[in-house]
């Protein structure tokens, strides 16, 4: 895999995990349906989108720019 998909990949990662994040807030405890489904889909696609950098880069740096990433996005919106 290439440098640009890595970084892609976890770019990716980063989208969905804000995403998700933000359905989160407005499921009213899972109850109701389509942001319950866009929160899991959401979930889902961040953690297989990170496993693809996890392969290539080191597990520290590609948490670290994760969740620093999805912070200061998640704060922004």
């Amino acid at each position: 895999m290439s440098n640009a998909n890595t970084y892609l990949f976890l770019f990716a990662a980063i989208v969905a995990e804000v995403i998700a994040t933000t359905a989160l807030a407005r499921t009213e405890s899972f109850s109701r349906l389509w942001p319950s489904v866009i929160t899991v889909v959401g979930y889902a696609a961040a953690f297989w989108f990170l496993s693809f950098p996890l392969r290539v880069l080191p597990t520290g740096l590609v948490y670290a720019v994760w969740s620093g990433a999805g912070i200061i996005l998640i704060t922004l919106v």
